[in-house]
């Protein structure tokens, strides 16, 4: 049995199943994988947190990357792949989606529930009074020439509601994404490299709790050895392939 056959049988007696996403997912509609070559991290050092909060020049470069990044997102459309995670939640086979990237894409291609481990880069907030705005405000105020907005009511740095490199995860969606792993009885890690903590754990918690576990991504990770099965192929044209098998 090929391993498309694999998956389709798999998924196709899915009834818990939850997907795990990463930046991989999101390659096929044009945004880069922030730590790959020409990536976003390799042109520039990640902004901390801790920094963002102490330091104007550091809240000026901030926003310097996060214009190219919202450029990016705003032309981006959902592709195959979060197509096909919409279908399977439509059908019931998926319980959810859990994510690590920010781009909203799994919402614009149907999925119900999606768990944002990162939070979002659709909306910005202030980190005082928690005033929020749609991105294109921001960035009219940068290209009008405001190099590190303040929120308009307090006086307070704005920033996107992601997580920074240096601030806490979230709880609450941490714990959803733990109890989803838990229940889950096919778990599909897809487009991530599954190094980057504490996300990169949810994987292994689902297989020691049972659940049948899909590595999809074009390179080799450290969970390989303890999945089920692993596809090393692009993820758009996997899933067309699948849904082809099962109907």
């Amino acid at each position: 049995m090929s391993s498309i056959e694999r998956m389709a049988k798999l998924l196709q007696q899915a009834e818990t199943g939850v997907a795990f996403t990463g930046a991989g997912i999101s390659t096929e509609s044009g945004i880069p994988d922030f730590r790959s070559p020409g990536g976003i991290w390799a042109k520039n050092t990640p902004v901390m947190y801790d920094d963002f909060l102490r330091s104007r020049s550091e809240r000026i470069r901030y926003w310097q990357m996060r214009q190219v990044l919202y450029k990016e997102f705003e032309a981006a459309k959902p592709n195959n792949g979060h197509f096909a995670l919409a279908r399977l939640e439509a059908e019931g086979r998926l319980a959810a989606v859990v994510t690590q990237n920010i781009d909203g894409l799994h919402q614009d291609a149907g999925s119900r529930r999606v768990v944002e481990l990162h939070g979002t880069a659709r909306v910005i907030v202030c980190i005082s009074c928690g005033k929020e705005w749609d991105p294109p405000e921001i960035v009219a105020r940068l290209v009008a020439g405001e190099e590190a907005p303040d929120c308009d009511e307090c006086g307070a740095p704005i920033k996107s509601k992601t997580i920074s490199f240096g601030q806490a995860m979230p709880a609450d969606e941490m714990m959803e994404a733990a109890a989803l792993a838990r229940q889950a009885d096919v778990f599909l890690a897809i487009g991530s490299s599954l190094v980057v903590e504490p996300a990169a754990s949810i994987p292994r918690v689902a297989k020691q709790y049972g659940a049948t576990l899909i590595i999809l991504n074009k390179t080799s990770t450290p969970l390989d050895s303890y999945a089920d099965l692993v596809i090393q192929e692009p993820i758009g044209t996997t899933f067309e392939a699948v849904l082809k098998k099962m109907g």
